[in-house]
């Protein structure tokens, strides 16, 4: 896990983010226990409040459990919420896209041709 000290997004939302890509991309499976907190905290060199905010922030989201005296598990995860989570990722990406090509100055036409060259680079 890479941590950004200068980044402005506080560590704990780095870390809550991290594993909530990991989770939603089914690198970490239901059922399966995310890394002790101490352990965690002590692997990034930082603060055990931190990380127990970080996962306190998963289990409000619903994507794990805490079982007492085991840690925090993975929830089982409903293809069509993913889905759904994707889709809003998604659409928060390009209206940050968006944002940024305004700033620019960059016509729609022009967003777009940037949008399909990088459409076709994938393929």
């Amino acid at each position: 896990m890479k941590l950004l000290q200068n980044s402005g997004i506080p560590i704990y939302q780095q870390i809550a983010d991290q594993l909530r890509a990991d989770i939603l991309a089914g690198k970490l499976k239901e059922g399966e226990y995310l890394p002790s907190i101490r352990g965690l905290a002590k692997d990034l060199k930082i603060s055990v409040i931190t990380t127990m905010k970080a996962y306190e922030q998963l289990e409000a989201e619903g994507l794990v459990t805490a079982a007492q005296g085991k840690g925090f598990y993975v929830n089982a995860q409903d293809s069509e919420m993913l889905k759904e989570q994707h889709m809003r990722k998604v659409e928060e990406a390009l209206l940050e896209a968006i944002h940024a090509a305004e700033v620019a100055g960059m016509t729609n036409a022009q967003l777009q041709e940037t949008l399909s060259a990088l459409l076709n680079m994938e393929e």
